[in-house]
């Protein structure tokens, strides 16, 4: 499975502006939904994918993973449904965001079990309720209270509720952590200078667990099942962070810094945005002096800068996160939004052989290139002084992404340019993705938070990027139907923001109306996670054929 993310860097025309589109197979179709102004990013989670990039995760897997929780039923058979959760050396914490389980009694950082190289393993209780081990040699069981530590064994089972949520502590033989060992003291001989700093840990997801590199955003007032995994702004601004780049459309200083303090603490920020002059004066007076501020260039007279990303620098790796949340409260507690992010490691300098430039770095590279940000410097633990511009990001390895990134941006491209962006990037790479042929002229589904003055040539134009892909015996998908999800009036009357949330699902009704959409129209639709009445602010696109997406 792969993820293809569109990250739209201007909107100019009058199409469809998407921000992030995001597909997965945990995501049902009456979720995918998310809007936007004028364009941003977009996500396609892809069932077939090149194999060369599926054996690059499985590999890079392999050499990470030192043990594993397999999940039990009741009678304590294994739980073919759930997903085992992947333990790395050193600590691991498991909570909501780990398990497909909705039980409120769950902590987000529920408990916190640590596997030294050695093979032992300790466990202790980092929520409110007290979790349950049972000796897999005399069956005692042990109950651990919030706070306490204890050592578990090979096939010890945890309960992380007493009595509810089984699980099987599995670890993998010595031979097969060898490597991994390996790498780790070479991680520890590396980092011996900074003994204290906090690094990222697992760098890429395991393939059961890439639906987690995309997330939907908590919102306020649901019950706490229809958040369970969700995140806040504050669990993706994490860690030892060294610098920083905000990329956004919207910026509302005094809530960002209020809602993350962290940010006034990282030695430089870079602030990317698309705000109007008056907006951007008061940002100039109200930042902290740590940030500096970019809005982009637009060579055209139209669109503004709308793409939505966090580029987090740590003395371990970066953290990319593309997003649909403009830097303002109501997106990022009242709506349906989504995320991606992933982790990744510097490239070793020491390498004879370095990786090569994948798909996703230059992707990325392009991107930035155009942004023409004014660099800055930045101290880095164990790298002195380094110059932050685009050609800094070629200094990480993106071999793991578990994605493509596709970005738009502002102008009129010819040539080689035509197919590096847009939606004309998104069908080069579709193209050579493979399906199942169950897929074929299989309907599409656009979801999406702005409507321009789409006419029917463009439209078909766009139905026919997002309809490429081959079968096995290379025959082209072909064309799809398009269905287009919308709040109607009575979604927005009746949502949490009352009439107000029609302000971020701006079309002007003389492009509503026109008479050729009528027949693409669908209804907005979340009940399975409680978000119907949280407008969509988040983009989707998909191909789906009954209940499974392409």
């Amino acid at each position: 499975m792969s993820l293809l993310i569109h990250l739209t860097y201007f909107s100019r025309s009058p199409l469809v502006h998407p921000k992030i589109f995001v597909i997965s197979y945990l995501t049902p179709l009456s979720v995918l939904a998310r809007f936007t102004k004028n364009a941003a990013f977009c996500f396609f989670f892809l069932s077939s994918v090149h194999s060369n990039l599926r054996q690059l995760s499985s590999s890079s897997m392999a050499h990470s993973q030192v043990a594993y929780l397999i999940p039990l039923k009741a009678d304590l058979k294994e739980e073919d449904s759930s997903p085992r959760i992947t333990l790395s050396e050193g600590p691991n914490i498991i909570g909501r965001g780990n398990v497909s389980i909705a039980d409120k009694r769950l902590s987000r950082k529920h408990i916190s079990i640590t596997v030294s190289s050695s093979g032992s393993v300790s466990l202790s209780v980092e929520g409110t309720n007290p979790v349950v081990i049972r000796c897999s040699g005399d069956g005692e069981r042990k109950k651990v209270k919030p706070r306490e530590e204890v050592l578990v064994s090979n096939d010890d089972l945890i309960e992380l509720i007493p009595g509810h949520h089984f699980f099987k502590l599995v670890l993998l033989p010595a031979e097969n952590r060898g490597s991994h060992e390996r790498a780790a003291k070479k991680a520890r001989k590396d980092d011996a200078h900074d003994d204290d700093v906090e690094a990222i840990r697992r760098f890429v997801p395991p393939n059961e667990k890439l639906p987690s590199t995309f997330r939907l955003l908590s919102v306020n007032g649901l019950p706490d099942w229809a958040n369970t995994s969700c995140v806040s702004i504050n669990d993706v601004i994490e860690g030892d962070v060294v610098a920083a780049i905000l990329s956004n459309y919207m910026v509302d200083v005094d809530w960002l810094m209020s809602a993350c303090p962290k940010l006034a603490n990282i030695s430089q920020v870079m602030v990317i945005h698309g705000e109007g002059d008056g907006r951007q004066e008061y940002i100039q007076r109200k930042k902290p002096a740590n940030w500096s501020l970019h809005k982009p260039r637009l060579p055209i007279s139209f669109g503004t800068h709308h793409s939505k990303a966090i580029f987090l620098v740590y003395p371990r790796g970066v953290r990319v996160v593309v997003h649909t949340a403009n830097l303002i409260h109501v997106d990022w507690n009242n709506k349906s939004q989504g995320l991606w992010m992933q982790d990744f490691p510097w490239k070793d300098d020491d390498n004879k052989d370095p990786p090569k430039c994948c798909g996703f770095e230059g992707d990325l590279i392009d991107y930035l290139n155009v942004l023409k940000w004014p660099e800055f410097t930045a101290s880095l633990p164990g790298r002195g002084n380094v110059k932050i511009n685009a050609a800094f990001f070629k200094k990480f390895d993106y071999s793991n992404a578990t994605v493509r990134l596709i970005a738009s941006v502002p102008g009129y491209h010819t040539g080689l340019n035509l197919k590096k962006w847009g939606h004309m990037k998104l069908r080069s790479i579709l193209q050579e993705c493979i399906f199942d042929r169950e897929f074929r002229r299989s309907p599409l589904v656009y979801q999406f938070s702005s409507l321009g003055s789409l006419d029917e040539k463009w439209l078909a134009e766009f139905r026919d990027s997002l309809s490429c892909g081959i079968t096995e015996d290379k025959t082209p998908l072909g064309p799809g139907d398009p269905l287009i999800i919308w709040p109607t009036v009575e979604d927005v009357r009746c949502s949490l923001e009352g009439y107000a949330a029609g302000n971020a699902i701006p079309s002007p009704l003389k492009n509503v109306e026109k008479p050729f959409l009528r027949k693409y129209w669908a209804k907005w639709k979340a009940d399975h996670s409680a978000r119907s009445r949280a407008m969509p602010h988040i983009k989707t696109f998909t191909r789906y054929s009954d209940q499974k997406l392409a």
